[in-house]
């Protein structure tokens, strides 16, 4: 099945399916030279160079690929709490970026010392925690229901999944204006 994919999509143009990891943004920022700018309260980045390399992907594909060879004995001796321990702190380290962590500090923060994000130049306070409480509850349904004990609870993942876009298309516009939406949803 996969052969006859690959094969029917390449003859119409499309790219090869494969298990390779995207690039890490981190390590894209890692090899770029960048300058900072304040312009009008807005903290705006520039990319001055950028360093060519191929190899740390190279590098970090054949190790994947050296994985194999410590499938059944060396991965039975990591301990599974320091599985646990590297993705919280690989959860917490990527708060920084997380939009809905921002906005769930500035709920208490006084508004005086809120940082100049494009947003909150833009919607006003009340119905920038609105919509962070909305996406807070949409939030604790998507954990009921990937924690929960019940197997069956559990094949509604793809359902909740895929009812988060008519609640983003068609009830939050009846709540909250679309231009208030954009600023919110939007970068910048």
């Amino acid at each position: 099945a996969v052969v006859s994919t690959q094969s029917t999509g390449s003859l119409f143009g499309l790219p090869f399916v494969h298990g390779s990891l995207p690039h890490s943004p981190l390590h894209v920022r890692a090899l770029a030279d960048i300058e900072e700018h304040i312009e009008n309260g807005t903290l705006s980045e520039k990319i001055v160079y950028v360093r060519e390399t191929r190899l740390t992907t190279l590098i970090s594909h054949v190790m994947i690929g050296a994985s194999i060879l410590m499938i059944p004995y060396p991965l039975n001796l990591i301990p599974i709490p320091v599985l646990y321990g590297l993705f919280v702190f690989l959860a917490l380290t990527s708060l920084e970026e997380f939009q809905l962590w921002e906005r769930l500090v500035l709920i208490f923060t006084e508004q005086s010392l809120y940082p100049p994000i494009h947003y909150v130049r833009k919607v006003p306070q009340k119905i920038i925690h609105c919509f962070t409480f909305l996406q807070i509850l949409q939030l604790i349904g998507l954990c009921l229901i990937t924690f929960g004990k019940s197997v069956y609870l559990k094949m509604f993942f793809p359902l909740f999944i895929m009812f988060l876009m008519p609640i983003r298309e068609r009830i939050l516009p009846t709540l909250i204006s679309e231009r208030h939406l954009q600023s919110l949803d939007g970068e910048h």
